[in-house]
């Protein structure tokens, strides 16, 4: 990959590094913040699939069509600018954001168990293989595009690179990213070169389904189109792995810390995140449905890593916990529950086995797309404050510790 001012802010961070003076013994405040932000964040994305004709196999046609700013080219219009500016802040950055931090979490992950002495990855696959368990339920029960499943895989591949030297890392995280990069302008001249006659939209029988059929007639579906539907994880791995190192190269130069040096590397990463991903994101975006591999998969992770440095400058200047922030750190804190809570909220009110607010409102314009993801939003960020001050993990991830608990003393 080509060398760039950015380029040397991730090696600064990917440098080693022991824990910086001063660093928390506990949580990292900052790090249940950026969680709660992605997690929310996500939901940005997503609401969009759940409120579109023909819901998750309707992405197809939509991608075709080319979205985001690109719209404003073609139909400018208030509903449409403030669409596609709702989609481009989060198309593809908030996913990233939360690539990364499941990096950190394995790299916290990983110097709990060598502190203790204990072998990695040892116990950590069995946490890696229930977390493809539930996202496996999720994609069949729930959300076609689930991240869970391609976080687990990736998780069992970077574990194993823990275990080598801080060289070995780098350079498997530039290839991995580079390989990434390459296959991305493939399709993409692939698709600059094919003649397409433009979008077509789902399948009349696929809008009938998510607006009037059945639940089990919408899980069998998923089932029948689970390859087209998992695809993403498996043409983005290159990113992931990418994603997962920096997360953990960051940790461990302190980028998540009160310290100094976390304050400095934050400002840098803000700088050249926003200061060189938003300029390129947007113009391939501009660019239309030809370019969105280049925009989701190579511009908007560097973007990714400018909200991190943004959101971490202003907790720096945020001294009191508002109501804001405390939401956030919530959310991050039941991150795995709200995450599906999220996608289930969507799926009644949007589809037909529930309020069908899709077939109902969708021809009202963006207005009521933007209400349902404030009121979700509002609806964790409350639920979870709440459900903390009785508990000191989400349900899920109650159940997450339950199950290998029970797992560890059957072995």
């Amino acid at each position: 990959m080509p060398e760039t001012p950015l380029t040397e802010t991730v090696r600064s961070a990917a440098a080693p590094a022991s824990p910086p003076a001063g660093a928390p013994a506990g949580r990292l405040p900052l790090l249940d913040v950026l969680r709660g932000a992605a997690i929310l964040g996500t939901l940005m994305t997503n609401v969009w699939i759940f409120t579109g004709p023909g819901a998750e196999w309707g992405v197809f046609g939509a991608l075709a069509e080319g979205s985001s700013l690109h719209g404003l080219l073609t139909g400018p219009s208030l509903p449409t600018a403030v669409e596609g500016v709702f989609r481009f802040l989060a198309d593809g950055k908030f996913l990233a954001m939360l690539t990364m931090l499941f990096g950190v979490g394995l790299a916290i992950q990983h110097a709990s168990a060598t502190k203790r002495g204990q072998r990695w990855p040892g116990r950590y696959r069995w946490r890696a293989l229930f977390l493809f368990a539930e996202g496996t339920a999720h994609f069949v029960l729930v959300f076609a595009w689930d991240v869970l499943m391609g976080y687990a895989v990736t998780a069992l591949l970077v574990a194993h690179l823990l275990t080598r030297s801080e060289r070995f890392r780098r350079r498997a995280m530039w290839v991995a990213g580079s390989l990434h990069l390459a296959l991305m302008s493939l399709l993409t001249v692939g698709a600059l070169a094919s003649a397409s006659d433009g979008a077509k939209g789902p399948a009349r029988r696929v809008v009938e389904l998510y607006a009037d059929g059945g639940y089990l007639d919408q899980v069998a579906f998923r089932l029948h189109n689970a390859i087209a539907l998992r695809m993403e994880p498996v043409i983005s791995i290159g990113l992931l792995v990418f994603l997962f190192l920096l997360g953990v190269h960051l940790h461990r130069a302190g980028a998540f810390t009160s310290t100094p040096a976390g304050r400095r590397l934050r400002v840098r990463m803000l700088a050249w995140g926003l200061g060189l991903g938003l300029p390129l994101n947007a113009a391939l975006s501009l660019g239309g449905s030809d370019f969105f591999l280049l925009s989701r998969y190579v511009a908007a992770p560097v973007v990714a890593v400018g909200y991190i440095g943004l959101i971490g400058v202003l907790m720096d200047r945020l001294r009191p916990a508002g109501p804001l922030t405390t939401g956030l750190t919530s959310v991050g804190r039941t991150a795995l529950t709200c995450y599906v809570t999220q996608n289930v909220l969507c799926v009644l009110a949007s589809y037909g086995i529930g309020l069908g607010l899709a077939s109902r409102l969708g021809s009202t314009g963006p207005w009521w797309v933007l209400g349902l993801w404030a009121t979700i939003c509002l609806l964790l960020m409350a639920g979870s404050t709440l459900w903390l001050r009785r508990f000191s993990t989400g349900p899920l991830e109650s159940v997450q510790k339950w199950a290998l608990r029970v797992s560890r003393s059957e072995r």
